[in-house]
Order: structure tokens, then sequence, then C-alpha cells
């Protein structure tokens, strides 16, 4: 059962993995629209993703993690 309102520490992980989504696919060379296109994904999404209004689910950071070549933990650490 989920948390109503979540803890202030989950906020902050969120924007730090989407932080880390950001540098990696910056490292990469790609733009958002270039990586939502590689993983299927709108770019607004990966947009939502770096800047935490979204979170992405674990599928979908198997993909970023493919799409950027970084081992899944640099995401989520």
């Amino acid at each position: 059962m989920p948390l109503d309102p979540m803890p202030d520490w989950v906020s902050a992980r969120r924007r730090e993995i989407g932080a880390r989504i950001r540098t990696a696919r910056e490292h990469a060379g790609l733009t958002q629209l270039q990586l939502g296109n590689r993983i299927g994904r709108d770019h607004r999404t990966i947009h939502r993703w770096e800047y935490a209004t979204r979170t992405p689910n674990l599928a979908d950071l198997l993909l970023l993690a493919h799409a950027v070549d970084v081992p899944l933990e640099e995401l989520v650490k």
C-alpha cells in the first residue's frame, strides 16, 4: 500500500535517478527525442523521467540502460 504523502526521501531519490538518466543520455550524445525513439517512448516521457515528475518502471529502466550503454546500477544507485 503506497504511502500518502510520500516521504521526502522518495522525491529526492526520484530526482537523483532523473539526473542520472539525463547525464547518461547526454554522455551518449542523444537528445530526449532520439532516446525516446530508441526505447519506444515519447520524448515528453523522457523529460518527465529526467525531471522526476514521473518514475520509469523496471522495464523502462532496463531499456534506458541498454540504449545509453550503461549498467542498470549506474542509473539507480
